[in-house]
């Protein structure tokens, strides 16, 4: 099955392209490797903000990096068409805005990670970092960037 039609399985669209919010673009291209920015727990129904587990539990933390995903692979399908022509995530980056004695970080990450398991199975396996900071851009509780890499000729 093609990556965007398990999406579309799972019941998942992808979001309009975000705008970067300061001065960098969404994605860089070289070769066949995509470097992604970080992408927020923003889309148009919520914006999931705060620390976690203070302000926000660790479901809803994972349910952001879901929507990070979601996002990230908006930029994805815009610059190379369509996710289908992802041959392999690379490295998935999570930063968790999270209180000083909160040590689950690894959790919130595995809501992005598992959902691109489940859209690319064995391409969505990924090397991963999972670290807490003390705050993230608009007060969100989670951030994520990527390295793909895409079929030759797209």
């Amino acid at each position: 099955m093609k990556p965007s039609e398990k999406l579309a399985q799972l019941g998942l669209t992808l979001p309009t392209v975000p705008t970067p919010i300061a001065a960098y673009v969404n994605c860089v291209r070289t070769g066949n490797l995509l470097f992604l920015s970080g992408g927020l727990p923003i889309d148009a129904e919520s914006k999931i903000i705060g620390q976690v587990p203070r302000d926000v539990s660790i479901e809803e933390a994972q349910e952001g990096s879901r929507i990070c995903i979601l996002n990230r692979l908006a930029v994805i399908a815009a610059e190379i068409g369509s996710i289908d022509h992802i041959s392999k995530i690379v490295t998935l980056n999570g930063f968790v805005s999270s209180a000083a004695d909160f040590y689950d970080h690894p959790k919130v990450i595995n809501g992005a990670s598992e959902l691109l398991l489940e859209i690319f199975g064995e391409r969505g396996k990924h090397s991963r970092t999972a670290l807490g900071v003390s705050a993230l851009p608009l007060n969100v509780c989670v951030e994520i960037n990527l390295v793909v890499e895409v079929a030759e000729g797209y």
